[in-house]
């Protein structure tokens, strides 16, 4: 059985990254982490105003109801900060070790 990647590029000011980064650990993953199939997170912060999310979840769906959550925290706690809509990608993992 295959799992699924949820991708997630963001696009911001460099001088916002901590508070960014902060946010998600603090309040995004621990939301993360109820969602039905969640299995693993990471927040990739390229260090110029540049982000990426890669979520992993047991199933399409699970991934896919992830970015409802996704699109609320942005609302709630990046509104501001993230300066155009997250490109996201949804695909099944095929390859890993």
């Amino acid at each position: 059985m295959s799992n699924f990647a949820v991708i997630r590029h963001y696009h911001f000011d460099k001088k916002d990254s901590d508070e960014i980064g902060n946010a998600v650990t603090e309040v995004f993953v621990p939301l993360l982490k109820g969602c039905n199939g969640f299995i693993k997170y990471y927040w990739i912060d390229n260090g110029f105003g540049e982000g990426i999310s890669v979520g992993i979840f047991k199933t399409k769906e699970d991934g896919e109801a992830s970015n409802s959550l996704a699109a609320e925290f942005s609302r709630n706690y990046l509104s501001g900060l993230v300066i155009q809509k997250p490109e996201i990608t949804v695909g099944k993992i095929l390859s890993h070790d």
